[in-house]
């Protein structure tokens, strides 16, 4: 699918009629999402420039990532998407800067490029140039990776709170409630390594573009490029924080689990100690042997209950008094 936007009475705007048939000289962001090859080739033709095949924008390289060619700047990175859905996913879009134009490349569906056109087409003389476009499209990914980066610390506050709390009954909660903390658990650090890698290329394509445009840009570029610079670094910072925490919480779920584990083998335990001796004296009594005195006893039957029902309650007294049960 192919969107071209241009600049008309000072907004960005699309310009849907162009987009099925010649390019116009005046486009200045031209979107492809899933392209046919009859919608690169006339991008290609109109930019003067050779697209990164699909398989091209999948290498992890710095040099394949962010270089120039054909007059070209190329800059690939991941951006996160559908992180509402079960299947989170990052995929990597390309954003090149040619012939004082604008080409986004992806095979994804990233909140922000819905999100930006339509604030940008609200924002008369703001977004003119390519280089504004490309400015305004990495903020609205970064403002996007802020709020996902918001509800993976939520969520990660929420399973803290459940795996150290207690229910309403007073009781830890059971090995099946921990198993589950574990799957959002892993949900959660899922999303957090797919925004740390978003993020990792995000600050790779902003100091690649403050060298590339080097003395071209306006002040008011090249503050927001400071300003989308730094606030990717405390992300980041933030995204190792989360790292940490969610290292602590697998270690602390999987320490409780062991804990409930351990309850149950202790109650066998006890239960195999309480048990033995009753057994062994019953075991006693009921070899067939014809010499054995208590057999002809009146008291031979009452004094073995009594001995086998006195051997089972001493150690469970015994480990009450211990506090083991």
């Amino acid at each position: 699918m192919m969107r071209v936007f241009e600049i008309t009475t000072g907004c960005l705007r699309r310009n849907a009629a162009a987009e099925s048939g010649p390019l116009p000289e005046s486009a200045i962001w031209i979107d492809l999402n899933a392209p046919t090859p009859d919608e690169v080739k006339r991008t290609e033709a109109l930019l003067g420039i050779v697209a990164p095949t699909r398989e091209e924008m999948q290498e992890i390289e710095a040099s394949s990532r962010v270089y120039h060619e054909d007059g070209g700047h190329f800059m690939t990175t991941s951006v996160v998407s559908r992180t509402e859905t079960d299947s989170p996913d990052s995929s990597a879009v390309t954003f090149v800067l040619a012939n004082d134009r604008l080409l986004t490349l992806r095979y994804s569906e990233p909140m922000p490029f819905n999100t930006f056109p339509a604030r940008a087409e609200r924002q008369p003389g703001l977004w003119t140039t390519a280089e504004g476009v490309l400015a305004g499209l990495l903020e609205a990914v970064i403002d996007r990776t802020a709020d996902i980066l918001e509800r993976v610390s939520a969520e990660i506050d929420v399973l803290s709170k459940e795996a150290f709390g207690r229910t309403p009954s007073g009781a830890n909660v059971d090995a099946r409630e921990l198993q589950n903390l574990l799957v959002r658990l892993g949900r959660a650090n899922d999303i957090s390594s797919k925004v740390r890698e978003s993020l990792v290329g995000t600050s790779r394509v902003l100091t690649f573009l403050t060298q590339a445009l080097e003395g071209k840009p306006s002040k008011e570029l090249k503050a927001m490029l400071k300003t989308l610079a730094r606030d990717v670094q405390s992300l980041s910072d933030h995204t190792t924080f989360l790292s940490s925490k969610v290292e602590f919480l697998l270690s602390a779920i999987l320490g409780l689990i062991n804990l409930d584990q351990n309850r149950v083998i202790k109650i066998l335990s006890i239960a195999a100690s309480v048990f033995l001796p009753p057994t062994l004296i019953a075991s006693f009594y009921g070899m067939n042997f014809h010499n054995m005195p208590e057999l002809s006893s009146d008291w031979g039957y009452p004094l073995a209950t009594a001995a086998i029902v006195l051997s089972g309650v001493l150690p469970f007294l015994f480990f009450k008094w211990r506090k083991w049960l």
